[in-house]
Order: structure tokens, then sequence, then C-alpha cells
């Protein structure tokens, strides 16, 4: 059995739970309890809060967890990323009020700049040579310049609707962030195992996110042409219809080239064109 540390609320805590239920994890969620056994997979469930994630499992409280890449960042720990999962993106960015009159990073130096975030900004300011003070604080990091406390902020950004409301602008993008899943550097033999199993079940769930399944009917001399424009996982599966001169073909395509897909297989003469959501995709 392995232990997994997740967030104990917020939105990395629903995101995690999904991922975990998509991946046929079934855990009895309480807000009252700090630790949760699973069924459908030999897991047990250990909710902390998000910067404690890390060293939980650098220490060996958890054998792996789920955890924003810029905590991972910041608190410095000894943990291995396995993989990405794709939820949770976000940014930390430079913020400067919007009448400051910023012309570069050189704008920075000698300014006194708030965060949650100390050890990424100080590497950032490190790289480019940028002298300034560094103020760490927990907690409505964006409010700093309007009440003296320093003169920009770096925190992480969404929208930016929270900069807009607090009369800032983001100026600089420093670092790209989402879920991953993160693992102590040295798990016994079966508890990698175990992991090895996780992480395949949330490989074939991450994979099949932005696809689709396409099925459609296509002539037969039209096949080849089709094929060069839909690849698929390896080839597409072609089957032949009772009117031979007809093929159903089908195939795998990202939804963002969905419409565009579909267009140009029209073009070709494809009709009977059935666009189908996929659950899981298994390599």
């Amino acid at each position: 059995m392995i232990r997994i540390a997740i967030q104990a609320k917020g939105r990395l805590n629903e995101d995690s739970m999904a991922l975990l239920a998509d991946a046929g994890i079934d855990v009895t969620a309480s807000k009252r309890k700090l630790v949760a056994q699973a069924t459908g997979f030999p897991l047990e469930v250990l909710y902390l809060r998000d910067d404690d994630i890390p060293q939980a499992v650098a220490m060996g409280v958890a054998d792996v967890g789920i955890v924003g890449l810029n905590e991972v960042a910041e608190r410095r720990q000894d943990v291995r990323v396995v993989m990405p999962l794709g939820f949770g993106a976000c940014r930390i960015s430079l913020a400067v009020p919007r009448d400051a009159g910023y012309g570069g990073l050189d704008w920075f130096n000698g300014k006194r700049v708030a965060t949650s975030y100390p050890h990424v900004l100080h590497d950032f300011f490190t790289q480019h040579g940028v002298k300034a003070e560094i103020h760490e604080i927990a907690g409505s990091v964006e409010i700093a310049p309007a009440v003296g406390l320093a003169d920009a902020i770096f925190d992480i950004v969404s929208s930016g609707g929270t900069l807009v409301q607090n009369g800032l602008v983001e100026v600089e993008r420093v670092f790209h962030s989402e879920a991953a899943l993160i693992a102590h550097p040295q798990l016994a033999p079966e508890k990698q195992a175990d992991l090895d199993k996780l992480q395949f079940r949330f490989s074939s769930i991450v994979e099949s996110r932005g696809m689709k399944y396409v099925l459609m009917n296509i002539p037969k001399q039209k096949v080849a042409e089709a094929v060069a424009l839909i690849p698929g996982m390896r080839s597409p599966t072609v089957l032949p219809l009772a009117d031979e001169g007809w093929c159903s073909l089908h195939v795998v395509i990202r939804e963002a080239e969905l419409w565009e897909k579909i267009e140009q297989l029209k073009a070709l003469g494809a009709e009977g064109i059935l666009v189908l959501a996929l659950e899981n995709m298994i390599r």
C-alpha cells in the first residue's frame, strides 16, 4: 500500500479527487479525517496543506503526492517529479502598480518586492542580475503595494482579475506551473510497483483528455487521403462496409483540431460522422 498526500481543500483537492475517481479509486471524503482509506487500489489518502506536501513526501510521511510544481520549486525538498497531471495550471508573475512606468527588469533594482515564493524569485533575480529586496509575506500579497509594504509583488496569477482589482499590472511571467505527481526519491520495491500501476492509470486518463473518438463513412478511393490527414495513434482503423465502394474510418483526434479535420474530411466525401467522448486511452 502507498500513501498519497493531496491538498486538504480547494480546487486542487477537487481535481485530485476527480482524478482518483477516474482511475477507479474511491475515497470516502471526510473533512474531519487526516487520513482516509481508498478502495479499488492499495492506497490511503493523507490530507495536507499544499505547501506541506513536498516536505511530507521527502520525509517519507507520504510516499507520493499531488501538488503544484510551484510548491515543489519553492520548498526545495528532495522529491521526484513523476509526471505532470494537466490541471491546476497557473503562473507566478511579477506585477507592479499600473502607473509605475515599468520599462524592464532594471526597474526592480532597489525596489521591495512582496511574495510568498522568495526562493523562486531570488533565483530569477540572481539569474538576471537584479538587486532587489525580497519581502516574504503569507497571504494577501496583492495588497502589499497599496498599503505601502512593497513596491511590487511576485504572486500566482490565473486570470489576472485580482491584479486588476488592486491596481496592478502583470509585467513578467516567471514560472509556469501545473499539478504534478511527485514521489519519495527512494521508494521500497513494493511501493514503487504500486506507484508504477498508479502512474499507468493516471497516464491513460491524462492522455485521453482533449481527445475525441471519431467514426465516419468515406469513399474507398479517398481512404489514403483521409489517412494522410489524420494519422491517429498508430494509424486509423479502416473497415469495409457492405457497400464495396465505402469504408468505415475510426480515428482519435485532438479536440483542438477536431472541426478543422472534420471540414477537411467532409470535403473528401466523408459522411455519417460520429464524435464520441474518449474516457481513457491506454497505450
